[in-house]
Order: C-alpha cells, then structure tokens, then sequence
C-alpha cells in the first residue's frame, strides 16, 4: 500500500525516528503501525549493540528534591550535538521524574522501570539510540534522604548535586550548601567519612615530600599528620572555607541559622572534567 506522509508524520510522532526511517518502516510493515514501530525499536537494539564498545562522554545531568528526597540522573551519549536536543532533555526529564516518584533503590531498578506508555525506561533509551545513531546509556543514579534536602543543577546540564540536611534550613542557605559541593567537589560531608585508601594515600604522599625536603625521619609521620589536617580542611565539605565568605567553614555558616543543623549526605555527578 502507499505510505503517505500523515502517515509517515504520525509514526515520526509516536516513534521519534526520522522522516526517511518512519518511511522505510511503514513500506516495510505494508502500513501497519505496530509493526513500523517494532521495526525500528528492532533498529535501536542493532544500532545499540554495534555502538556498544564507543565511549559516551556527553548528556545531560539533571536533578530535583521533594522533602526528604532528592536524586540525580544523567543519560550519556556521545556528542554533545544530541545531549541538547530536545527530545534527548525530555527523555532525561522524564527519567528524573520516575525516579522522584517511585524512590527506586538502584540504577538497574529504574532502567526497569516504566515510563507512560508502560515500556521501560532502558527500552525507551534503545529507542533514542535508533533515532539517533549514538551509544546512550544511563549513567548515573543517585538519592539522598534526610529531613530536609536540595538540588541544584548547574546550567548547561553537565553537572549536578543534591545535598540531605538533618534539620530544614532556609532554601537559600540549603541552595548555598549545594552550590559549595558543585564548585568545590568535597570528598566526604567530614573526615571521618573520608575512604580510609584515601587516607593512606595523603599520608604517604606527605611522607615522600617531607622526605625529599630533608626532614628527619622521626618527624615524618607528624607532618603527614599535619598534611592530612589540611586536606580534610579543603576536602571535607564541613570543614571547607565557605565559597562565599572565606571567614567560615560550611559548618559555621550552618550553625549561624541553627547549631543542630548539618549536612547528613551529598551526591555529586559531573560530565566535566574536575
């Protein structure tokens, strides 16, 4: 039968696919629609597994919070030409808001998830990657809970963070809290939450300067000491100088709005390179 170009409209509508390929899918299919649609998802799944060992550097970072949850996803593809397409932002968005909704507890269980027309969340990925012809994959999930909690996404979609609070602060000073994790990309909310490899590492990097400065080996292990006090300062988010006065420590300026208020956790996901 001849294809016509409502047709062809119609299922570029329902599909996202391009004008050519909704054409060759409804000549293909003889003008059914359902299978013109599952000849070009069948399209997504053989483009995705051709393109399965290409590098997916671009997206979109997104994030929201809802009282005591806040998350961050970002959807990876490869150029930074299809990571602001609309229709790239949308689907991000959309993925974003399953999270807000059903609160699931890993990555693999939000690609399971459904989206409006009941197909899953990594169905409706393959799909873009046959529209578009890129490697896309979701690379990034995470949550926070406390009592209180904020998001922030830096503009142009590249980076994200949410932040818990144990108590709710006023939205600029919670505002503020995630826009000092954006810029200065702590390691952990306090020092006794800093990965112990990391701890060694510092130490040992400390040791080695000390060593090669002439300091005596009796004294090395009190300047690592002294080291590892300087970069909790500048790496733990509590302890860190405030980017917007220097005179206070994140921890000081939350406790100038409530000596009980602090931060409980933080996520941070960046396209960038820090």
């Amino acid at each position: 039968m001849a294809v016509t170009m409502a047709d062809i409209s119609h299922l570029r509508k329902m599909s996202g696919a391009g004008m050519m390929d909704c054409k060759k899918a409804l000549e293909e299919a003889n003008g059914d629609f359902e299978k013109a649609m599952e000849i070009i998802r069948k399209k997504g799944q053989a483009v995705a597994a051709k393109r399965s060992d290409r590098e997916a550097s671009e997206g979109c970072v997104l994030a929201a919070d809802n009282g005591d949850f806040a998350a961050v996803v970002a959807l990876k593809c490869e150029t930074d030409f299809v990571a602001k397409n609309a229709e790239f932002v949308a689907l991000t968005q959309e993925i974003l808001n399953v999270a807000m909704n059903n609160k699931p507890a890993t990555k693999e269980e939000l690609l399971a998830s459904p989206l409006a027309d009941g197909r899953s969340i990594q169905d409706h990925i393959t799909d873009r990657i046959g529209v578009t012809g890129e490697k896309m994959e979701l690379g990034e999930y995470e949550f926070v809970t406390g009592v209180s909690t904020i998001s922030y996404i830096h503009p142009g979609n590249k980076l994200a963070t949410v932040v818990a609070f144990n108590v709710a602060p006023e939205h600029q000073m919670a505002r503020d809290v995630a826009m000092q994790v954006a810029a200065m990309n702590p390691v952990a909310v306090r020092p006794d939450e800093v990965p112990q490899h990391i701890i060694d590492q510092e130490l040992e990097i400390a040791r080695d300067k000390a060593r090669e400065a002439g300091k005596p080996e009796n004294l090395l292990d009190r300047i690592a000491q002294g080291s590892l006090q300087k970069y909790y300062k500048e790496n733990t988010l509590l302890q860190q100088e405030f980017i917007k006065d220097a005179k206070l420590s994140i921890e000081q300026y939350l406790h100038s709005a409530n000596k009980e208020l602090t931060v409980i956790a933080f996520k941070r996901f960046t396209l960038n390179a820090d």
